[in-house]
């Protein structure tokens, strides 16, 4: 879960306490007031050609009529990729058959997720996965009521709130400050959309929002933080995502800004699977098909088998680009948890990917496996470097020596690992789209 780079929420203060925006999304495709009519309602911005990164290795199938392509099926493993170390990442020491399978017969790259300009986090690197680099931070906020299909009424706006404990940093249950929230915020929603998470809607600028939780906090506190507010123990520390206050017990929240819509240019031909969360929201703004299985939390221990069921039915109707994403990895190494993060590899290689190359092999289709960005359990934080991507189709024989090639130089079993792509040249998919274009 990324922010913009330069600072988690781009707003200065002036000397009469207005909140001012930054020049992160100058010139960009800003939300307008058409936009936030209702998530559920066409996002204007123009089309123009798209470079797919879904359908990058789809090719017209043998024995079919010309122009008929083969299904494809992109899995997203969320913040699977980590930085390169001494020790083994977590895609080394997990135990992955399937994808040990695919990386062995396809063809292993290594690409750039997130553009240089951007924050690393799922906003920003999985519309790029299906097809679009945004050319400046993404909105959150409207990210995470699409995600929900929450209609937001002509001029009603959304923004995330993140929960932190302010003198770690790490997240915090939103549970705990959602009413205290409201009841400061009367004119607004506050919607708890799990975990550390909230979502504010309501009318009036971003300025007016912040300011707002400024001064209202101000007036329960016994005196303003230093570039935050509290509100006694435990405290609550209102800040542009900057941790400010060491005291035991503060709270701080991080308000995401506002940001760029991404474009629909993807239509129900198109189907991602998920939990509903990032993906799902994108996902349903790009106007794809988007279905959240039963038993899919985006957590550890999600229901991965209800993921491969949902996607195989997909297949089944007709789809000609099947989307799965996987959250509970970078959930794990959020939490620190490097074993939960290993296993969350595990269980995916085991209950959705060994199943999805079954029935990929039985439609003739092609497969495809890639991080959408790194995420380091040992600090919880996310990773902006190229990650590995593994393409499969039923004509590879496992004879491409590109993708057998270790970092060592030596022709061993391929794995879809950060080391076994270090040495491949680097896919820029956001020079890829503007050449499209």
């Amino acid at each position: 879960m990324g922010a913009p780079r330069g600072g988690a929420v781009n707003v200065s203060v002036d000397s009469s306490g207005a909140l001012l925006r930054g020049d992160a999304a100058r010139g960009a495709l800003l939300r307008g007031d058409a936009a936030r009519a209702t998530v559920n309602t066409r996002v204007e911005s123009a089309r123009g050609p798209v470079d797919n990164a879904v359908n990058t290795h789809a090719h017209a199938a043998p024995g079919l009529p010309d122009g008929v392509r083969r299904p494809s099926v992109l899995v997203i493993l969320d913040g699977a990729s980590e930085p390169l170390g001494d020790g083994p990442t977590s895609l080394e020491r997990a135990h992955t058959p399937a994808l040990d399978a695919l990386a062995s017969e396809g063809e292993l790259t290594r690409v750039r997720t997130v553009a240089p300009w951007l924050e690393a986090g799922s906003e920003s690197a999985i519309p790029a996965l299906l097809g679009w680099v945004p050319p400046a931070p993404v909105d959150r906020g409207l990210i995470e009521a699409a995600a929900r299909e929450l209609p937001l009424a002509p001029g009603t706006r959304a923004w995330r709130v993140d929960v932190r404990d302010a003198a770690t940093g790490a997240r915090a249950d939103a549970a705990t400050v959602r009413a205290a929230l409201a009841a400061a915020l009367p004119a607004y929603e506050v919607h708890a959309i799990g975990g550390h998470r909230l979502l504010v809607t309501g009318d009036g600028p971003l300025p007016s929002l912040l300011a707002a939780l400024r001064f209202r906090f101000a007036d329960l506190a016994p005196g303003p933080q230093p570039g935050g507010i509290s509100s006694g123990p435990p405290a609550l520390l209102f800040s542009t995502g900057l941790v400010l206050d060491p005291r035991p017990g503060s709270l701080a929240l991080h308000l995401w800004p506002e940001g760029i819509v991404p474009p629909p240019v993807l239509d129900d031909s198109t189907v991602l699977v998920a939990a509903r969360g990032a993906a799902a929201g994108i996902a349903r703004l790009m106007r794809a098909r988007v279905v959240i299985p039963p038993g899919t939390t985006g957590r550890p221990g999600s229901d991965f088998s209800a993921k491969a069921q949902a996607a195989d039915d997909a297949l089944s109707a007709g789809a000609t680009q099947v989307v799965v994403h996987v959250g509970g990895a970078d959930e794990a190494a959020h939490e620190l948890d490097a074993a939960a993060k290993v296993a969350v590899l595990e269980q995916a290689d085991r209950e959705l990917i060994a199943p999805l190359l079954a029935a990929i092999r039985a439609e003739g289709g092609t497969l495809s496996v890639c991080p959408d960005h790194g995420c380091d359990p040992r600090t919880g934080k996310h990773d902006e470097a190229p990650v590995p991507r593994v393409d499969w189709e039923p004509h590879m024989s496992g004879t491409n020596e590109r993708s057998r090639l270790t970092e060592r130089g030596t022709n061993e079993r391929g794995r879809l690992t950060e080391r076994a792509v270090a040495h491949l040249p680097v896919t820029e998919l956001a020079t890829r789209e503007l050449a499209a274009a």
